[in-house]
């Protein structure tokens, strides 16, 4: 086939299907589990999820569980709210920020950040969040993430991060996305239900996940489809259209960032076009004609794919027998 923008179209009434049927093969075929369990957080992924559960088991065997925290945008549950009234579902809501702030979440994220901007002060307003340059096409940079504050009068300052501070920012973090899981299980434990994952192919195969967090699933729903895939299934699946239409968040940060400025860097349209070109080894001359870049700019795009690729390895392996 040749290659073109097109090359990752999907039939979405047929992958419905498919992943409907495979649902309840797995969950409750293989498992012998009853229904399933989906974190909804006003996101398309979690909503095209949340659909496709309600059509596998029904809505009466499908936990929607929203789980927001202080640093969740208020939209988020909203929105979150607003989609599981329209499967005709009570959602049950479950705020974290009490256990996080037992497990010290916030206090070990704000020591570091304080050892980059010693002003930062939250307590007075001041926000932050973490992400890399957006300059992707233009310059062949490594993945060097930079940390920003906004000031409550709205003042910008960023700095490049270092080592130490970012793993310290990344584990206190994570511990959000492993605290929703810890909630998912118990509500799932409660019913005999499965955990219904809402991980994409972006954030599985680039690393974009945490590990026995977002990534601790029982079963991968859209784990194979790119994020503009998911996008067609949303439209099929007739999501709302604030949710397809808003911008994906990270919503883990206390200042606003949308998952291409922290990780992604370029915009999902065009990044899933590229990464399916590199996966099956199109040439750059042929990508490059299809999408009006230079051979460079390809290059670049699949210098990055590769080193996301190789750096988050082991985010997917599982756990290693020593035997």
């Amino acid at each position: 086939m040749t290659f073109s923008k097109e090359s990752i179209r999907i039939d979405p009434a047929a992958e419905t299907e498919r992943i409907v049927h495979g649902l309840r093969r797995v969950v409750r075929g293989e498992m012998k589990r009853a229904g399933g369990v989906v974190g909804i957080s006003g996101g398309v992924d979690s909503a095209v999820v949340l659909a496709l559960a309600v059509r596998a088991f029904g809505p009466e065997r499908v936990v929607a569980l929203i789980m927001p925290e202080k640093d969740s945008e208020p939209v988020s549950a909203q929105l979150a709210q607003q989609l599981a009234a329209i499967f005709g579902m009570v959602p049950v809501v479950e705020e974290i920020t009490g256990a996080l702030e037992g497990l010290r979440c916030y206090q070990r994220r704000d020591d570091a950040v304080r050892r980059v901007f010693p002003e930062y002060d939250p307590i007075s307003g001041c926000k932050m969040k973490i992400g890399l340059p957006l300059n992707l096409l233009d310059k062949d940079t490594f993945n060097a993430f930079m940390l920003t504050i906004v000031a409550p009068d709205g003042r910008v300052s960023t700095k490049p991060l270092p080592a130490a501070e970012f793993l310290q920012i990344v584990a206190a973090s994570n511990l959000k996305q492993r605290t929703r899981m810890e909630v998912l299980y118990y509500h799932a434990e409660l019913r005999n239900f499965a955990v219904v994952g809402t991980t994409n192919k972006n954030e599985h195969d680039q690393g974009f996940f945490v590990k026995y967090g977002d990534g601790g699933v029982d079963v991968m729903t859209i784990g194979h489809l790119y994020k503009s895939q998911i996008y067609q299934l949303a439209e099929y699946l007739q999501v709302p259209e604030a949710i397809r239409r808003r911008p994906p968040t990270t919503d883990t940060y206390s200042a606003p960032c949308d998952q291409t400025e922290f990780f992604f860097r370029m915009p999902f349209e065009m990044l899933d076009v590229l990464w399916h070109a590199w996966e099956t080894q199109v040439p750059p001359a042929a990508v490059a004609a299809a999408m009006g870049l230079t051979e460079s700019q390809v290059g670049m795009a699949f210098n990055d794919f590769a080193r996301k690729r190789r750096a988050t390895e082991y985010l997917r392996l599982p756990p290693v027998s020593l035997h």
